[in-house]
């Protein structure tokens, strides 16, 4: 069956769920069933809306249909020694381009190169009317107004049914090293936003247990100029240690309770909470792994200029961060705009949507 007719196909079942007010589950490769609130709805299945519409390497520009594999997608771009620059997880092997795009989820790559909403470049979506639209294109453009396409970014499908995406490539790096420092987390810190002001080809940032991980990407000149500059012992296990942070594998990941993922200010020094914890993206990410209240994380996330999210375990009801009445109500719109009758993903985000 070809993509239109899969596509006509979900038409008529979103049109008939319309008709009959039920509401529905978006399911694709469901590597990330786990995030956010649980789903509810009868399912609809969008893993067979599959395959790459177009691929111009010259161009660095990839759109798939939603359901194609994040594996097929980076086997295409490798073999013209590209890659999706925003480093996505895929949390297990049916991961989806859809899915990816639907949580905007990236990986160590993200404050180098930008997250997946950045790359964003355009979307056919099937909205709550059953009708099907298209926004953005396949090109960079600076535009007045907002980015509906990028609008989609993070929704997890509570906008309606992603069909295809256009996404922005890069070239695979020349060179790629990783270096390791013993160092306190201040001075890890400190590090790392010294190094940010210079323009040093860093890749990737990982501070654990004492350990501070830097990846260099980049021409092999620029990555040994920065090799010395930055010093250190070099990993010769780097990519798979990469693969591991990007996949969530690393012995972090498999303490004891809930885990939490705190975006904020980078410059924020080492916070008061109990737990175990690790460092990405400069100090901006930081994991936790903490059994404290959610109430205490989030007061101190905000303190540290950002937000908390309940990533795996703990409270799925509670899975992000509160909106303010401003934000909820600017939510709200956006769901009567795209899903007046409220059938994409119910209560995924947040109970009152």
């Amino acid at each position: 069956m070809g993509g239109q007719d899969l596509s006509r196909m979900l038409q008529e079942q979103v049109r008939a769920a319309i008709d009959a007010r039920r509401p529905l589950n978006i399911v694709g490769g469901n590597t990330k069933a786990f995030y956010g609130r649980a789903p509810q709805g009868e399912p609809i299945e969008v893993a067979k809306h599959s395959g790459i519409v177009s691929y111009e390497p010259t161009e660095l520009v990839i759109t798939a249909r939603a359901g194609t594999p994040l594996q097929e997608i980076e086997q295409s771009l490798a073999a013209e020694h590209q890659m999706l620059p925003f480093e996505p997880p895929h949390f297990g092997g049916s991961a989806s381009l859809g899915g990816t795009i639907a949580c905007n989820l990236s990986g160590p790559r993200r404050p180098h190169a930008g997250a997946a909403r950045d790359l964003v470049l355009g979307t056919r979506l099937l909205n709550g009317r059953g009708e099907v639209l298209r926004f953005g294109g396949e090109v960079m453009k600076n535009v007045a107004g907002y980015d509906v396409s990028r609008l989609m970014a993070g929704a997890l499908g509570t906008l309606g049914i992603l069909l295809a995406v256009s996404v922005k490539v890069l070239p695979r790096p020349e060179t790629e090293i990783t270096l390791l420092q013993e160092t306190e987390p201040e001075q890890a810190l400190e590090r790392l936003h010294a190094w940010a002001r210079e323009p040093l080809p860093i890749s990737g940032s990982c501070y654990r247990d004492g350990v501070l991980s830097v990846r260099l990407s980049g021409t092999g000149g620029a990555v040994s100029e920065a090799r010395d500059r930055i010093g250190g012992d070099e990993d010769a296990e780097g990519e798979s240690f990469w693969q591991a942070v990007k996949e969530q594998q690393l012995p972090f990941f498999g303490l004891p309770g809930p885990l939490w993922r705190l975006s904020i200010a980078s410059d924020a020094p080492p916070m008061a909470l109990p737990g175990d914890w690790l460092y990405e993206w400069g100090g901006a990410l930081r994991w936790l792994k903490s059994e404290a209240p959610a109430g205490a994380i989030r007061a101190a996330a905000e303190a540290a200029g950002g937000h908390a999210t309940l990533f795996r375990g703990g409270d799925r009801d509670r899975a992000f961060h509160p909106l303010s009445t401003g934000l909820l109500r600017l939510h709200r719109n956006l769901k009567q705009a795209f899903d007046p009758h409220g059938i994409f993903n119910p209560g995924r985000m947040y109970a009152e949507l």
